[in-house]
């Protein structure tokens, strides 16, 4: 057991609270909250300013009863009715921002995590202030349920696509949120989907993210899980629609135009541990489906077939922005071009290069879709194979 004086301490100087959300788990409950409060030596001596808060989501067990049993140790919200673990969880982060906390460490009910790793986060904390800690579970390890390993991962990879941070454990319920933050989020989620929606902006908001290896059980006899995979998994599916709809139209530019874009994409070509060809594929593919006559949904298609087929995301999104508005009549003439000598027709009648327009499309539409299969091959091919020259001769002139 590690120093129980010294966490104390490091508690009460880092303004730390330890939050746990609780509904119905009575059968851990009482031995979580022991081992909790015998580390960290807590006692209330205010009703504000305990360093440990239990919120009761409208328990229908035996949770009440033993609450009361640790009344003078804990501060307590409590209400008759479940509402679900992002509500508990909001109510913490209101009762931390009200009562001054710097960082809030929040912690499971249900027996899963080692109360012993607190230790890591006030370590971490000291290490990384102000900054997002999230646990990371070993699944594998652990021997986690098939369905709670591949959420994770489906978790993981939307958490990348809305933030472009990857994260080994984005579902982990042992995490530290910097309080000071918190305080200028808008959360509208009540149910289990509220710990992607925080993360996700803390995230935008700037706030540095940081893993934090810690153990984890899974006790089948002991363990009981409110997650209830369809009502739960579709929330949690139309807020990571909203969330990546948002990404695309806002935080993605806003992001890129924070940072020198060129040099990214430098960087991303010259980087030594992807192979020339693969860094060329990945800019082919990106020209292929800009060009490709799926108009509003290329990069829909293809960001997952980029994540799928493992090709550089940064090299293929900046390749498929052939497509922005200044090269769109280029492309439509192109196309047409290109769909005349397939289909062996001429004099395609288009107007002036500065009126085309997608509208243009409707007339001849089969010569425009199949010249534009054909330009997006050819393109792309060219692109590859130039890209592939050009970064093989760069990346011997570098090393």
């Amino acid at each position: 057991m590690p120093n129980s004086l010294s966490i104390a301490h490091s508690l009460e100087e880092s303004d730390i609270l330890i939050l746990i959300p609780t509904y119905n788990n009575a059968g851990t409950l009482r031995r979580v909250l022991s081992e909790i409060l015998e580390l960290c030596q807590c006692e209330k001596t205010t009703p504000s300013k305990s360093r440990v808060l239990v919120v009761n989501d409208g328990s229908t067990d035996s949770s009440s009863e033993i609450l009361k049993g640790f009344e003078n140790q804990i501060s307590l919200i409590e209400y008759p009715e479940n509402k679900g673990k992002g509500w508990a969880l909001r109510q913490g982060f209101r009762f931390a921002i009200e009562n001054d906390y710097r960082h809030v460490i929040t912690i499971d009910s249900d027996g899963q995590h080692y109360p012993e790793d607190l230790v890591l986060f006030v370590e971490k904390i000291k290490e990384c202030p102000d900054s997002l800690i999230m646990g990371s579970r070993d699944m594998k390890g652990a021997g986690a349920p098939t369905k709670s390993s591949f959420g994770n991962k489906f978790s993981n990879f939307w958490f990348y696509l809305e933030t472009g941070i990857k994260l080994p454990d984005t579902q982990t319920g042992f995490r530290c949120y910097p309080v000071k933050a918190l305080k200028k989020l808008r959360l509208y989620t009540r149910k289990f989907e509220l710990e992607i929606e925080v993360i996700v902006k803390l995230a935008w908001a700037g706030v540095p993210v940081h893993s934090l290896p810690v153990k984890v059980k899974y006790d089948p006899d002991e363990r009981v899980s409110h997650f209830r995979p369809f009502k739960d998994f579709t929330r949690i599916s139309i807020l990571n629609t909203y969330l990546v709809i948002l990404t695309f139209l806002w935080y993605l530019p806003k992001r890129l135009l924070k940072k020198n874009i060129w040099k990214i994409i430098k960087t991303e070509a010259l980087r030594t541990d992807e192979s020339p060809f693969r860094k060329s594929l990945s800019l082919g593919f990106g020209v292929f489906f800009g060009i490709l006559p799926i108009w509003g949904f290329q990069l829909a298609v293809g960001i997952p077939f980029a994540v799928f087929t493992k090709l550089n995301k940064v090299l293929f999104i900046t390749a498929a922005n052939i497509s922005i508005p200044p090269f769109v009549p280029f492309i439509i003439i192109g196309s047409y071009g290109v769909g005349e000598l397939m289909l062996g027709k001429s004099n395609v009648p288009l107007p002036p290069l500065s009126e085309i327009e997608l509208s243009n499309i409707h007339d001849n539409f089969l010569i425009y879709v199949w010249g534009a299969i054909a330009l997006a091959i050819i393109a792309g091919a060219i692109t590859t194979l130039t890209a592939w020259g050009f970064i093989s001769v760069k990346r011997k002139i570098t090393t």
